[in-house]
């Protein structure tokens, strides 16, 4: 699967809840996630664990991560203000245009 590169840490939680969006029932482990998105871990982990903190997502008994709720519901939304990003996604967002930088 060829898909774009991902340049903001916006842009990244969006392209995740939008996977999660569309395949009802999507349950990933880390690793798996990882392989999906093409991440490293450590950006991956902060990603997820912004989507955990938005209540997008939980984290089943079984180390999965799950869509909180079924059924239609919107994704949240995230500001593309710096200042009022959780530090996860702020650090997410200087790896990315490091990496960024070095292609």
């Amino acid at each position: 699967m060829n898909t774009p590169p991902i340049t903001t840490p916006e842009a990244l939680l969006n392209r995740i809840c939008a996977e999660y969006l569309e395949m009802p029932g999507l349950r990933l482990t880390l690793s798996q996630a990882l392989r999906l998105w093409g991440l490293d871990e450590q950006t991956c982990t902060a990603a997820l664990d912004t989507l955990l903190e938005a209540k997008f997502l939980s984290r089943r008994i079984d180390g999965t991560y799950a869509r909180s709720t079924e059924g239609q519901i919107a994704p949240p939304r995230f500001s593309m203000l710096r200042a009022e990003l959780p530090s996860d996604v702020a650090s997410m967002s200087r790896r990315l245009s490091a990496r960024r930088q070095e292609s």
